[in-house]
């Protein structure tokens, strides 16, 4: 069974991301196991914690369980032209210090949406960057730009539009071969 974390770059209650993630999970083959990262509750990144060893327990249990994990599939929202802070403090979380980057060599895929046209352009680049820096492997292509997310999903919360279904399922086919490259 691979286990495959799930981030979702909005803690709102009815969050554009998180019903798509929902759908897009449902899309993984039946021995992949997905599992929702929550992130609320951890601290801003400090350096003094690992310098001065006094590591927070969320954080400790943050980056254990992110090792438990064979690749992750990033569905986010944009902020300000980048990606939501959240996010960004979670990795940042795990790849310190350093020598124990649990993100090291950790497929990643990632959906980015918006309720406008833009499809979260800037957010998605952003996050292949700091991917890069952490040395995830990224899904290259399909590149996931969701605009107009709402028109996509029904009154349930469901993408109800057949060809954007098509092309998520091609997404996850290639996240799936990426990580069979590393696993």
């Amino acid at each position: 069974m691979k286990k495959i974390g799930v981030f979702v770059g909005s803690i709102r209650k009815e969050a554009f991301s998180k019903k798509i993630a929902t759908n897009v999970v449902k899309l993984l083959p039946e021995d992949y196991e997905a599992e929702f990262i929550q992130m609320e509750h951890l601290p801003f990144y400090n350096q003094d914690f690992d310098d001065e060893r006094d590591v927070p327990e969320p954080i400790v249990i943050f980056r254990e369980k992110m090792k438990t994990f064979d690749g992750f599939i990033f569905v986010i929202p944009e902020y300000n032209r980048s990606l939501p802070a959240i996010v960004k403090n979670a990795i940042d979380i795990g790849s310190r210090p350093k020598p124990e980057n649990v993100w090291n060599e950790k497929p990643a895929a990632i959906i980015s949406q918006s309720p406008g046209n833009l499809g979260a352009f800037g957010a998605n680049h952003h996050l292949r960057q700091t991917l890069t820096a952490v040395n995830m492997p990224v899904v290259q292509h399909p590149e996931v730009y969701i605009s107009n997310a709402a028109d996509i999903l029904d009154e349930n919360g469901n993408v109800h539009k057949e060809d954007t279904i098509e092309f998520l399922q091609s997404f996850i086919d290639e996240f799936i071969r990426l990580l069979s490259k590393y696993n």
